[in-house]
């Protein structure tokens, strides 16, 4: 048996935690290549045109791994951090079972749709029960893709706090969920291009969620996404450690299109500029922009060195 896991969204949640629980059942598994030109291009063909980019991008990553696995991981996670979760990660299930109807592909169901501590161990169970593992085995892999998963992403905050205390270049805090920042076309070209402006980028998504959701409290009790919340409550931690803010978007994402505004409105005192990605192959627009935003940074710099 292999298992093919698509290379978007909630995999960039999950980066470690899939394929460690994977190998510690004993079953094979495929991921999904770097988005291209090619599986964007499949992926936007198969969805509806209101369809946001990363919901394009998935569905092409979903394409490319038909024919090559026995099943297809696809989850469906309706809570996350205690708070709802855009409903695009409610309805995967749906949109890729309707989307891929006639192709009688077969998908690996993996539900979270409530927010009882032990929602996710049962959904793991129940994973493990379909693919006639031992409950026993499942319960060590659970526990060792846990441990995985958590050690990566503290090593990545670790990281960043170092570099945060002793980087003396520009420092840019980018605001983007993990499944755009991490996304070969969406998010590296960004980074990419702002690193070899000499700059250091931060990123909101990682830092620990516990602190980033405490401290998005402290400035608005009514904002509704849990991955949302994450990137807001970080802006509200890093503000006064960071130079400048980009907040990167993908076109049309509905939680970011308000919650973007209500940081723009938050945050006055900081350089804050809003980039939204499309699925245009041109990129000489944002790094125009990107360019102008870093400059901006060290005028400001300089003024206030003046004084």
């Amino acid at each position: 048996m292999r298992v093919g896991i698509p290379r978007a969204l909630l995999y960039y949640k999950n980066e470690k935690f899939w394929p460690t629980f994977l190998e510690n059942i004993g079953v094979e598994y495929i991921i999904s290549p770097d988005t291209n030109k090619d599986i964007l291009t499949k992926g936007s063909n198969l969805a509806i045109d209101e369809s946001c980019l990363p919901k394009k991008i998935f569905l092409g990553h979903i394409n490319w791994l038909i024919d090559k696995c026995d099943y297809i991981l696809v989850p469906r996670v309706a809570f996350c951090y205690g708070f709802d979760m855009c409903s695009t990660f409610l309805a995967q299930y749906d949109f890729v079972k309707n989307t891929f109807k006639d192709r009688n592909i077969k998908i690996l169901y993996y539900n979270i749709d409530n927010k009882k501590i032990n929602c996710e161990r049962k959904a793991i169970y129940r994973l493990g029960k379909f693919l006639k593992i031992k409950r026993s085995q499942v319960k060590y892999a659970y526990i060792m893709a846990k441990q995985a998963q958590m050690y990566y992403e503290m090593f990545r905050i670790q990281n960043q706090e170092k570099l945060l205390k002793e980087s003396k270049k520009d420092k840019i805090l980018l605001v983007a969920h993990a499944y755009n920042i991490a996304d070969k076309y969406v998010g590296e070209p960004v980074i990419k291009y702002l690193q070899g402006l000499g700059c250091d980028v931060i990123f909101a998504e990682y830092t620990n969620p516990i602190e980033a959701i405490d401290a998005s409290l402290k400035v608005t009790k009514t904002l509704h996404w849990g991955y949302s919340r994450h990137l807001f409550g970080a802006v509200e931690l890093l503000k006064d450690s960071v130079d400048g803010i980009i907040l990167l978007t993908t076109f049309p994402c509905g939680p970011d299109s308000m919650v973007n505004e209500m940081l723009i409105r938050t945050y006055k005192d900081k350089p804050l500029i809003s980039i939204t990605i499309d699925s245009q192959d041109g990129t000489a627009g944002v790094e125009t922009r990107l360019e102008s935003f870093v400059d901006i940074i060290n005028l400001r710099k300089e003024k206030n060195y003046e004084k």
